[in-house]
């Protein structure tokens, strides 16, 4: 078996920033000091048409990619941290 059971129950975080903008979602995940990027999507980056970049599509493709990849990694907790444009 490739994983131990009997270690499962840790807890490794790390922290991620979101950054919704208008034109785009940005996804930066990094360690807890914020030193080491372990994971940097964009929307952009998943969407071939400039308009699409900002869409919630986009964003849900980014975070699907982000999550895939932190499995792989082994980080299995994140703090959340969100910033964004906005207005009335």
């Amino acid at each position: 078996m490739m994983f131990d059971t009997a270690g499962s129950a840790e807890l490794i975080f790390a922290v991620c920033h979101i950054y919704a903008t208008f034109n785009d979602t940005f996804i930066h995940v990094t360690d807890i000091s914020g030193r080491e990027t372990f994971v940097r999507v964009t929307g952009g980056m998943m969407v071939k048409a400039d308009r699409e970049e900002s869409s919630p599509y986009a964003a849900m493709l980014a975070a699907n990619i982000v999550c895939e990849r932190l499995r792989k990694i082994g980080i299995n907790a994140l703090h959340i941290k969100i910033r964004g444009k906005g207005g009335a």
